[in-house]
Formats: C-alpha cells, sequence, structure tokens
C-alpha cells in the first residue's frame, strides 16, 4: 500500500504519469496499474483520465492528504528506527531561496560537525516551490520568507532579518551616498531577480509606493549572475546586506543602505508541520534555533 500512495504523490508532483513513474523508478504501464489497484482497493476513482492526466477526483484530493501524511510518517519511523541502529545518518534534503543561499553554510556545516554521517543536497529554488517541495516531500527543509507571503502547514524556525542594500559602484548614480531612498532607487536602471521570486515581488511593491515602475534592465533567479554584473561596476541591484557581505564587495563597490521606509522581512527554517518528526529534521531544527540565538 505504502508504495502506491508514493505513486500517488509522485503524480501529484510530476502531474505526469510518465514523468511519475521515471520519479519512482518503474515502467508507466507499472505506475498506472499500481495507481488502479490504490482504486480498486480503496474503492473509489481517484484520478481523472483521458489520454493524459487531467486531475484528482474530489475522493482523490483526500486520499492524496491522507498519503501524504502516511508516507511521511513511514519515512520518519524507518529514519528514527535506523537512528536507533546507526545513529543519525542519511541525506538531508534543503531548498532555499536565491537571497538565503548564502547563509547555508552557517546551518549545515556545525550540523554535520555533530553528526558526520549526514550529507546534504541544497537546492536554489523559489518561495513557491520550496512550500510545494515539502508538501510533496520532495525536501525535509526550506530557508525562505516567513512574514509576507502565506506559508500554510509548516513550521517555521525565524532565523534573521534581511535588510535590503543598493549596490553599485562609487562612480555610479547614487554611489556616493551614505544612504538612498526607495523614491531615489526607482529613478535608476537596476538589475533584479525574475518576478517569480519573492524577493523581487517585494522589491517591486517597495518601488511602486515610491512613485516608481519596476523595469530591470536584466532579469536572473540566480543572485551571482546579479552581483557578477554589479562587480563590473556598470551594473546596481537591490540585495539583502548579509548576502552582499557574504559574496564580498570590492575596493570600489558600495553597499548602501536604503531608507523611507527602512525595509525589512524575516528569513526562517520552514519544516512540514507534522508529529512525530524525522529525526533529522528535529536535529537540524535544533540547530536552527542555535543559530538564530548566535544571530541576534
Amino acid at each position: 500500500m505504502i508504495d502506491k500512495l508514493e505513486f500517488l504523490i509522485a503524480l501529484a508532483r510530476e502531474q505526469n504519469f510518465g514523468k511519475a513513474a521515471e520519479q519512482c523508478g518503474v515502467t508507466q504501464p507499472t505506475f498506472s496499474a499500481g495507481i488502479k489497484q490504490l482504486e480498486a482497493t480503496l474503492g473509489v476513482l481517484l484520478v481523472h483520465r483521458k489520454s493524459r492526466f487531467i486531475g484528482f477526483t474530489a475522493e482523490g484530493e483526500r486520499v492524496l492528504e491522507w498519503a501524504r501524511g502516511i508516507v511521511a510518517d513511514s519515512r520518519a519511523m524507518r529514519q528514527e528506527l535506523r537512528a536507533l541502529k546507526q545513529g543519525f545518518v542519511g541525506r538531508l534534503k534543503v531548498a532555499a531561496i536565491p537571497t538565503a543561499l548564502a547563509m547555508v553554510s552557517s546551518l549545515t556545516t556545525p550540523f554535520r560537525a555533530k553528526h558526520p554521517n549526514v550529507t546534504f543536497t541544497i537546492l536554489s529554488r523559489t518561495s513557491i516551490e520550496i512550500l510545494s517541495m515539502l508538501e510533496n516531500l520532495e525536501v525535509d527543509a526550506g530557508l525562505t520568507y516567513i512574514d509576507n507571503e502565506p506559508l500554510g502547514r509548516v513550521r517555521a524556525v525565524p532565523l534573521y532579518i534581511e535588510q535590503y542594500r543598493l549596490l553599485t559602484s562609487e562612480t555610479s548614480p547614487l554611489g556616493d551616498r551614505e544612504s538612498v531612498t526607495w523614491a531615489e532607487i526607482a529613478k535608476i536602471p537596476l538589475c533584479l531577480l525574475t518576478p517569480d521570486m519573492q524577493n523581487r515581488r517585494i522589491i517591486d511593491q517597495l518601488l511602486r509606493a515610491a512613485g516608481g515602475v519596476p523595469d530591470p534592465t536584466l532579469e536572473s533567479n540566480s543572485m551571482i549572475v546579479l552581483f557578477s554584473h554589479v562587480r563590473t561596476g556598470r551594473w546596481a541591484s537591490v540585495m539583502p546586506e548579509k548576502l552582499a557581505d557574504t559574496l564580498g564587495l570590492t575596493e570600489h563597490l558600495r553597499s548602501i543602505p536604503i531608507v523611507e521606509p527602512e525595509a525589512v522581512h524575516g528569513i526562517g527554517l520552514v519544516v512540514p508541520d507534522r508529529e512525530p518528526m524525522p529525526p533529522l529534521t528535529a536535529a537540524l531544527v535544533a540547530e536552527a534555533k542555535l543559530l538564530a540565538n548566535a544571530l541576534r
């Protein structure tokens, strides 16, 4: 039964029978047969079918909710039993918004010092993707905004406050200032994250509130791409203070505080709100709380 529930979760994630089957490591006929067996066992139709996946029935949506909980509990149980025999062993998958990627090492490095048999996979994703991946059991935790857009059913550990800076060369417009306003920033060309990123939506809102029209000269889903352009001395961008400090400033590159208003947003670790929590996830939450205390 558990493997069939895994099929259902994979189908919700991929929205395609072939891709879901590939993710589960089975052929498409085996996958489709597994879904039909689950329907026969439960006595309800779970999936609308034509030549392709159309969606879940109302009963399928409810079963999917149960499936996520059952599969998560099954994985947590196996992880706990393994931990009792071998200690903490396994892999933690963490998805982070681009602006928080530079902070991940502050969490993973002390964690692995305590638990050397645990490995990590770190993924860069949008805030919306992170919540979806948590729901569909693709990742164990996420680093994202916790005080702006709705989070849903997660448990959040506040880590630090994101404060914004104008990154520009000292010879560029506003480059000689000690502070700048959002109204002033709205008048200069910027390179920014793509609109699917929550950081971009935050900045767009601040620029519009200051009377500007967000129209970046360059967009990317990578902060490294933005930073590399700013480092040429011919581009400007708005970045979180901690990220700018981590990436490092050159002799002629300035990180200027933005005021009026001085906008801030909270970044935190988010994990599924389930009990019992898997041992590795619980240990990561404990490490996040230590980091939060150290950053205060």
